[in-house]
């Protein structure tokens, strides 16, 4: 078995390599992994250290459809994880999620089409869906999609759908709420204000800080898309969810208690625009139909990550450094 990873020197790639190479996914034991990255600002080679020399990696861009048309010659499974996908830099400037996310999703699905690829996994996320006031969204809920960022994913999940409805390519598509845990680019809210708050240093917190989301550990989260691989419908969707919903203001209690900071170190900023209030998944669909259930609760998980960021200076500082990142 051959499997393709798009974005896999990336946070939430990096991880579902590591555990695929390392035996964690048991149905896929033995395969060939390659791994196809631009390495772009988010995406490094260290994050695969860990299990360096166990699998292929491949420096190309998913926009080439001659890169494309090589890594899918002989593959059984794409999972695709490869994309732009941090809110602000789309505010700031949407050409390269509209790049990345559509022409890259497109170019590598008719890739996939005319290589026969056997399994392809649309990794997406739940800022689809917009934003919700109460309840959950069902996989069946309307795209409202309120940055370029969400919209630019809304579109490449169309996309995937359109080459399972007319060409019968057996895409499963999966819709994933706020991921967290060790690698994750510190632009990012949860590695952004560790790191700040062991620097000593303020950490910004959007408007009222009531902004909800559901918090998900990155390993139930390729865990979520492992069982879809090996399961999942082709034209179906599936949420994945963490279960745990904090407000941005309960979420920064909990960092400042992690990192012995009190409320001094916070600084209230301007809202981001278009701010979605509330997301909320619901995943009866794969724990019904795959057994899904997420096992990392999130007071440990949050611990482990907070340790991963103390022990890892070496990792983020000179990413924080270059980007310049650090506030306060």
């Amino acid at each position: 078995m051959r499997v393709l990873v798009t974005g896999g020197a990336g946070f939430i790639g990096s991880h579902y390599v590591r555990e695929l190479v390392s035996g964690s996914y048991p149905a896929f034991a033995g395969a060939d992994v390659v791994v196809l990255d631009k390495l772009t600002y988010a995406g490094s080679e260290t994050n695969l250290a860990p299990v360096a020399g166990r699998f292929e990696f491949v420096r190309g861009d998913i926009c080439d459809p001659a890169v494309v048309a090589e890594q899918m010659r002989g593959t059984d499974v794409v999972v695709h994880f490869a994309a732009e996908s941090h809110v602000d830099r789309s505010i700031t400037g949407s050409a390269d999620f509209v790049l990345t996310n559509v022409l890259g999703t497109q170019t590598l699905l008719q890739g996939a089409l005319n290589a026969g690829v056997g399994r392809f996994v649309h990794v997406s996320t739940d800022e689809v869906y917009g934003s919700i006031e109460d309840g959950s969204w069902s996989e069946d809920h309307v795209l409202e999609p309120n940055s370029p960022y969400s919209a630019s994913k809304a579109s490449s999940d169309l996309l995937a759908r359109a080459f399972h409805r007319t060409h019968g390519l057996p895409v499963s598509i999966t819709r994933c709420s706020n991921n967290y845990g060790p690698y994750q680019f510190p632009e990012k809210v949860i590695p952004l204000f560790v790191t700040n708050l062991i620097d000593g240093k303020k950490v910004p917190l959007y408007g009222d800080g009531l902004n909800v989301r559901d918090w998900l550990h990155v390993d139930d989260h390729c865990r979520g898309i492992q069982l879809v691989a090996e399961g999942g419908k082709p034209g179906e969707i599936y949420n994945i969810g963490g279960g745990t919903e904090l407000t941005n203001r309960e979420l920064t209690e909990r960092l400042l208690a992690a990192t012995d900071r009190d409320w001094s170190y916070v600084e209230p900023v301007q809202d981001r625009k278009g701010h979605d209030r509330r997301y909320s998944v619901d995943i009866s669909k794969i724990a019904g139909e795959l057994g899904y259930q997420p096992q990392v609760d999130f007071e440990s998980g949050l611990a482990a990550t907070v340790k991963w960021y103390r022990d890892n200076r070496d990792w983020w500082e000179p990413l924080k450094e270059r980007a310049q990142l650090a506030k306060g």
